[in-house]
């Protein structure tokens, strides 16, 4: 089936727009633009720049994406947004495209919620099946892991990371690395406890559960050092491997600065 173009929609004839794609009125596609089949943009939509979506996305009234990045270093460099499939892009979010510094593409993986008002600045990488909340404010070269959930209010610190089936508190400043299966809250966040919800619902093994609520206790309660830790795990032959996937990420996370792995390259 043909595309849907609503005569108020202001289209560039360049765009490649494929089947079943529905593009409301007063939407704004530029030249640059690749629209999936089955997508779907609602009123008062703009895509500027070079923006790849895939197929079976909702985009609703007064998001922008592919907007020139929010950094003053950006140059003009040929840079670009690439969304996935099956995404939920709600009223006025924003997704600025890349600059310069990495591989100039702004990820968003697949069947993501991104709610009213949240904010992907440039650089930023998005897995699959992540939940952001109002207003979710995220700094650039952000790196979310898929499964993870934000909650309302929160800004995430440039180069940070969040780590897969984690969750973040409503109205939480995030300035470090938040380690995968946790649950943070905070200002500035801290790990409280396992994101038991999210594992349960993710059908993780109840003894994987109770190993990383053990590898929490002693790294964030008993504060024993990320080496003992890893011994005393493997003593209790508990050293599965979600548990040496967080261990590793928080390897990686001392290994950066502020508390960010990322920030690796920038010491360098």
């Amino acid at each position: 089936m043909a595309p849907f173009i609503s005569d108020q929609a202001a289209v560039d004839p360049r765009a490649e727009i494929d089947d079943e794609v529905y593009i409301g009125p007063f939407c704004v596609v530029g030249p640059q633009v690749q629209i999936g089949k089955g997508t779907r943009l609602e009123n008062n939509v703009t895509l500027a720049g070079r923006v790849k979506i895939g197929e079976f996305n909702r985009i609703y009234p007064g998001a922008v994406l592919g907007a020139e990045p929010q950094d003053l270093s950006y140059r003009g460099g040929d840079t670009q947004v690439v969304i996935g499939d099956h995404n939920v892009i709600r009223e006025s979010v924003t997704i600025n495209r890349a600059s310069e510094k990495e591989d100039r593409v702004t990820l968003v993986g697949n069947h993501c919620f991104l709610m009213a008002c949240v904010h992907i600045a440039h650089d930023c990488k998005i897995g699959d099946r992540v939940v952001m909340a109002n207003g979710t404010l995220l700094g650039g070269h952000v790196h979310v892991y898929s499964d993870a959930t934000i909650s309302g209010g929160s800004g995430i610190h440039h180069f940070a990371r969040i780590g897969n089936y984690a969750f973040v508190s409503g109205l939480s400043r995030v300035l470090h690395d938040v380690p995968p299966y946790m649950l943070v809250d905070g200002v500035p966040t801290r790990p409280r406890c396992v994101n038991v919800v999210a594992l349960k619902r993710n059908k993780f093994p109840s003894e994987d559960i109770k190993a990383l609520a053990e590898a929490h206790r002693l790294l964030y309660r008993a504060k024993v050092g990320l080496d003992h830790a890893r011994e005393i795990l493997r003593g209790k032959n508990i050293l599965i491997p979600p548990v040496n996937h967080l261990l590793g990420f928080i390897q990686e996370q001392q290994e950066g600065r502020h508390g960010r792995g990322r920030d690796v390259r920038r010491a360098a």
